[in-house]
């Protein structure tokens, strides 16, 4: 039986040139455990080098996924797609330059903060970058509207309250449809309205040509547009201008998240899966979860700046392979659930179930070797000494204890966990990271038999949301209708729509909770015997929902 340091030694893929390496020696696993799924890896490599060389992979859209071809553009299946990235690298750079030199500006204000409202792969990406490589030095400010919380939009305003003139908007939605990002733009452009700014002098598009967005953006004279293609899916989309964009504004280093992205794809070739880092992610992943995601991933950045690196993973992860069918339409209910926060944060909360409660999970721990910069001298540049807190014995030293500690506590406990060590946090390494696991999802896939380029749930849950709105639409005019106080149930029934009449409730209870919505709650201590009138000062077309709104969500 080899010793955990054999293991470590046999087990370890290291790249010293990105200062990497992925340790899987503490997954319970024998290499007679992988070995009937090698050919299946094997397999899945050639259907990856298949898509990278522009083989349809979303079926559902009969588009190709070419996020592997921003890093290189080089790998695009045309000229035309090549010279589209290139030329789009080159103009982010570009305007972000202008906007620090103040050659663009606002209502006559040098833009110092930025404004990134978008979703999902739209936010998730840009705002894990901007916390991993900031700085208080950092060129601009950024902030993000991710949701359709007015509250929340509200919050984010009021950071920015007297600084709106000197604020840039980049306004992130490949159709311009998406109903929350809608939702963002249209609260902020009022607003830059209320501030007596134009907004159109504030904003830039990041969208598909001819997508709704891309027309206003055209029609009111946006200062910018910048492209989205459709071989680029939301969850994959954190190296095209989307994410590039608002770094590039931050003043963060693009060309070293695509230098280390690029890097970590090269690595990611190796025909050998134990050699190959996401090929043997992947490998562990069904081994642990024997194949059907029975187990759920703990991501334990040791490292503030990764913080938001398990949110990042959840949509790249749970969106790829949370899937109902196998390519063949079987059903199988696929899927690996992501969470995690930072260590050793993470071990004043929920470590303790991980060590000790249901062993229905594998952590991945990610260790980051430097501290912190250097702090140097200003008159000799030499690096002053260390700040220990106790003797010998940094917070770093402290940090990395606790990590090497919880780690040989869930061994000790029969939890499987994975290792991934990076020297330090740069543009290169946080770009490594994320090559390494839309690889490795997309290896998984292949291995389990999924498409992890569409998402048909998402789809479903917008219908949802369109029919709740039109019901609510229908609810109020019949509140208009009866001037006496109505019960939910009695609405519904009216509306022919008994079996939602729990929708109806909750319709009522939210529009009588915002006095402005004209509908007033009366006694009731129960759902089934509240009551609810409509306001006679409220206009009715004022609650009438538009039917292109509803489109948006389809």
């Amino acid at each position: 039986m080899p010793s955990a340091w054999q293991r470590y030694c046999q087990y370890l893929v290291t790249d010293l040139g990105l200062g990497f390496s992925l340790d899987v020696s503490r997954v319970r696993f024998e290499e007679s455990d992988l070995a009937p799924l090698l050919p299946r890896m094997t397999q899945a490599l050639d259907a990856m080098t298949a898509l990278e060389g522009g083989a349809i992979a979303n079926a559902d859209e009969k588009r190709m996924v070419g996020h592997y071809w921003l890093r290189d553009s080089a790998l695009a299946p045309s000229d035309e797609i090549t010279t589209e990235i290139d030329e789009t690298r080159a103009a982010i750079t570009q305007f972000a330059h202008d906007v620090h030199d103040g050659k663009v500006e606002g209502d006559a204000s040098k833009f110092q903060f930025a404004l990134v409202i978008g979703i999902g792969g739209s936010a998730l990406g840009p705002q894990f970058v901007a916390q991993a490589l900031g700085s208080p030095y950092d060129s601009m400010l950024t902030f993000f509207i991710d949701n359709t919380d007015p509250d929340g939009i509200d919050t984010v305003l009021g950071e920015l309250t007297g600084q709106l003139g000197s604020t840039l908007v980049v306004v992130v939605s490949k159709s311009g449809g998406t109903p929350e990002t809608r939702n963002g733009m249209l609260e902020v452009q009022r607003a830059y309205q209320l501030a007596n700014l134009k907004f159109a002098q504030h904003a830039v598009a990041i969208t598909q040509e001819g997508s709704k967005l891309h027309k206003t953006a055209v029609h009111e004279k946006w200062l910018r547009i910048f492209p989205m293609w459709d071989w680029v899916g939301g969850r994959t989309s954190v190296l095209s201008a989307v994410g590039l964009l608002p770094a590039a504004l931050q003043g963060l280093d693009t060309n070293g998240l695509l230098d280390g992205a690029a890097a970590m794809d090269r690595f990611t070739r190796v025909a050998d899966p134990m050699k190959n880092p996401a090929a043997l992610l992947a490998l562990m992943w069904h081994h642990v979860g024997n194949g059907k995601g029975a187990k759920d991933m703990v991501i334990l950045p040791y490292k503030d700046r990764l913080c938001l690196f398990s949110r990042y993973l959840q949509q790249l992860v749970m969106e790829s392979l949370g899937k109902e069918h196998d390519r063949q339409g079987k059903t199988v209910h696929q899927g690996i659930a992501v969470y995690g926060n930072k260590g050793s944060t993470d071990q004043h909360a929920y470590v303790q179930q991980l060590r000790d409660g249901v062993p229905n999970f594998f952590a991945t721990f990610i260790q980051v070797l430097k501290d912190r910069e250097e702090d140097l001298d200003p008159d000799t540049q030499y690096v002053r000494p260390v700040f220990e807190v106790d003797r010998g014995i940094t917070s770093g030293d402290y940090l990395q204890g606790f990590l090497l500690g919880t780690r040989e506590a869930l061994s000790d406990s029969g939890r499987d966990s994975i290792t991934i060590t990076v020297n330090e946090v740069t543009g290169e390494t946080v770009g490594a990271l994320i090559a390494l696991y839309e690889r490795a999802v997309g290896l998984y896939a292949e291995l389990v038999d999924i498409n992890a380029y569409h998402q048909p749930g998402v789809e479903a849950g917008k219908k949802a949301a369109a029919a709740v709105l039109d019901l609510q639409s229908r609810v109020v005019a019949q509140l208009r209708s009866t001037p006496s106080p109505q019960t939910a149930e009695k609405i519904a029934t009216s509306l022919g729509e008994p079996a939602r009449t729990e929708w109806v409730f909750k319709l009522l209870e939210h529009l009588a909770a915002n006095p402005g919505r004209g509908v007033i709650r009366h006694g009731g201590q129960s759902p089934a015997t509240a009551t609810y009138q409509a306001h006679d000062e409220q206009p009715e077309e004022d609650e009438e929902i538009d039917e292109e709104q509803l489109k948006q969500f389809e």
